[in-house]
């Protein structure tokens, strides 16, 4: 294999060409400061309002519901720490998932150091949250619910709407980090019935470093930094306009080929899965059941390392992972996988191999080829046989 495969598109995915074409000139040709009253300024100005109308129509959203941010992570932090400022005269209560991203989690687990209280509810062995469960911690002086949409590890979606009616029956807000699932699958902010939505541009083949939180309108929210007026004072800070503009970009054409795209990546991700189960014994797919993302494939091997395993994929040019790239270098197991109550020797030897828009068939029978040799090979070792 001459080029490199790249099955790690839940960590980061390629820029795609359209977008930096609409971020060059943005860069040099049109510099402006989008807060300046010249000719140069509103140039900037134009592109951002035509940027931010374009993302709140992808999620079904106004354009005064939309602030962008420097990422899934901040955004994140703003909804929580925005919500819970806010609302701490209220009460001092969130509940969460145990498979949150790193950003929800790390986020909560501060709060819990300032004197709020954080209820991280179980998932079942499919990665799902229980509503009675949900239901049954829901109290009096409950702020937010922080529910992720799609697990970035597993693929597993929650029912997010249902969760929505649930805590919004009580008088709480919902927000949900729907990084992983833009580009995936449909993302609609009233079908959802969520208050708060973060998503950031990265993940569906936009620039890193630029994001976006959907806040529905008398949402209350308190700023997490302080300066400007940018983005109704909430995110002050001169707007990445390139950034922001590659975002809009990224989204739009992820959203018109979202049909097409899911469809083809759930029948890859079903060869790749049907295959190693048939071809390579001992192996277990974590979240197999649906409702789940049609890219990501979490599969555990008895009897292997699964960095080593990463690691024997890298040398013949594949790139895949073991986990959250957030929490690469933890040199722990898998949170979401215990949460899952995988026994310790499928959390040692899970890998996540996540397909995207570049992935091909020929990409596929190459992961399978490497797999057949090397998951023999790394048993071989690990065993003395």
């Amino acid at each position: 294999m001459c080029d490199r495969i790249y099955l790690d598109h839940s960590a980061t995915t390629p820029l795609r060409p359209e977008a930096l074409e609409a971020m060059l000139p943005y860069f040099a040709d049109i510099a402006g400061n989008s807060s300046s009253l010249h000719a140069d300024g509103q140039r900037a100005k134009q592109a951002l309002d035509a940027a931010r109308e374009s993302v709140a129509e992808a999620l079904g959203a106004t354009p005064r519901e939309i602030l962008f941010t420097g990422g899934g992570t901040e955004g994140d932090n703003l909804a929580i720490l925005g919500v819970t400022e806010a609302l701490k005269q209220r009460g001092h209560h969130i509940i969460t998932s145990a498979i949150e991203h790193p950003a929800v989690l790390r986020t909560c687990e501060w709060l819990e150091t300032r004197g709020l209280e954080v209820t991280y509810l179980p998932v079942d062995a499919d990665g799902i949250v229980d509503l009675a469960t949900l239901r049954a911690s829901l109290r009096p002086d409950t702020v937010l619910v922080s529910i992720m949409l799609a697990n970035n590890e597993v693929g597993a979606v929650q029912p997010m709407a249902k969760i929505a009616d649930l805590a919004h029956q009580h008088g709480v807000l919902v927000h949900t980090d729907a990084v992983q699932a833009m580009g995936k699958m449909p993302v609609n902010v009233d079908h959802l019935g969520v208050d708060l939505l973060t998503l950031t541009a990265h993940k569906f083949c936009g620039p890193k470093g630029c994001g976006a939180l959907f806040v529905r309108k008398g949402t209350p929210l308190e700023p997490i930094t302080y300066g400007g007026h940018q983005e109704r004072s909430l995110r002050p800070g001169t707007q990445n306009i390139p950034g922001i503009v590659g975002l809009a970009t990224a989204l739009r054409l992820a959203i018109n080929e979202l049909p097409a795209q899911s469809t083809r990546l759930a029948a890859l991700r079903d060869r790749l899965q049907a295959t190693i189960l048939t071809s390579i014994p001992h192996v277990k797919v974590n979240c197999a059941a649906p409702p789940r993302l049609p890219n990501i494939l979490n599969v555990s091997f008895a009897e292997v390392d699964g960095e080593a395993l990463l690691m024997a994929l890298d040398m013949r040019g594949i790139s895949v992972s073991t986990g959250s790239a957030c929490a690469a270098g933890a040199n722990e197991p898998s949170h979401v996988l215990e949460a899952l109550g995988l026994a310790p020797e499928w959390l040692q030897g899970a890998i996540r191999i996540s397909l995207g828009r570049t992935t091909t068939n020929e990409d596929i029978d190459d992961v399978l080829a490497a797999l057949q040799q090397d998951v023999p090979r790394l048993r071989a070792l690990a065993t003395g046989a």
